[in-house]
């Protein structure tokens, strides 16, 4: 580990007179497998610190556009749901559950991502605000996911969590709160 990170610096530090000796093109080309560096340029690569950074910018700049990107996820009350209180409900592609969790005569809700969804690490590292809403659009839950995937917050409404959710539609949303602190 502590060699890796020494090589690293080395390939990464300034040289004097160095500058970018191969086209962004060819460098892309390189990342996406549809032509390999031939040895020279192989050899300018690694003799040009500053072309290593560039090339290392569009790897990881290639590696961001190709994560899967989240825009939301639906889910309702299932017809076999009893009316009583649900204990969780979960989105139809199974990334998100929401909790309900009676204290005090309250209701808490919690809503918790699947550690293995494949949008779960960039949600939980940019750690941006997300929204759950029912089937009439009336926002349950908004915030922003703590380390352990969760958010957590009282429920809004007058009427328990299944009774409300049956009187609005039976289903609800996760998505992001764009514009929203």
């Amino acid at each position: 580990m502590v060699q890796a990170r020494l090589r690293e610096r080395l390939l990464l530090a300034a040289a004097a007179h160095d500058s970018l000796v191969l086209a962004d093109a060819t460098l892309r080309a390189a990342l996406d497998g549809s032509r390999p560096l031939r040895p020279g340029e192989l050899a300018a690569l690694q003799g040009s610190p500053l072309t290593l950074r560039r090339f290392r910018h569009l790897a990881l700049a290639r590696r961001q556009a190709l994560a899967p990107r989240w825009a939301g996820s639906t889910g309702m009350l299932r017809a076999a749901d009893s009316g009583g209180a649900p204990a969780r409900l979960v989105t139809d592609d199974g990334h998100w559950t929401l909790h309900f969790v009676a204290q005090d005569g309250h209701w808490q809700v919690i809503l918790q991502l699947d550690p293995g969804a494949p949008f779960a690490a960039a949600l939980l590292r940019d750690a941006p605000p997300l929204r759950v809403t029912d089937g009439a659009g009336n926002t349950l839950l908004q915030g922003r996911l703590d380390a352990d995937g969760e958010c957590e917050a009282p429920w809004p409404g007058a009427l328990a969590p299944a009774a409300h959710l049956q009187a609005h539609g039976a289903a609800f949303t996760v998505a992001p709160a764009a514009g929203q602190p």
